[in-house]
């Protein structure tokens, strides 16, 4: 599934691989996107990537983003079993990686 919306300026590219994403997952993805674009003000586009294997006993889901911002773009990445949980995570490791800028 692929999902495309533009938050403040802010092209959010979301790709789930084999699965569907509920509206309360697109909800944490844009409160943690925003809340990115108060630290850093320069955010272009957020790639968001979102898999799901079934075939692993544990930590099966993952998460990755993208931030295009000038110069070198931001990434974080984390494995779980709760996609909000690693939003929030990736997020957090985002966040340090702009605040170092």
């Amino acid at each position: 599934m692929k999902y495309t919306e533009n938050i403040t300026g802010i092209n959010i590219n979301v790709q789930a691989v084999d699965i569907s994403i509920e509206d309360d997952v697109k909800d944490t993805i844009r409160k943690c996107i925003g809340r990115l674009s108060r630290f850093y003000d320069k955010i272009e586009w957020a790639d968001v990537y979102l898999e799901d294997k079934k075939e692993k006993k544990t930590e099966q889901k993952q998460v990755s983003i993208r931030l295009g911002i000038p110069g070198n773009d931001p990434f974080a990445s984390e494995y779980g079993n709760n996609f909000h949980a690693l939003l929030t995570s990736v997020s957090d490791k985002l966040q340090r990686q702009l605040e170092k800028r």
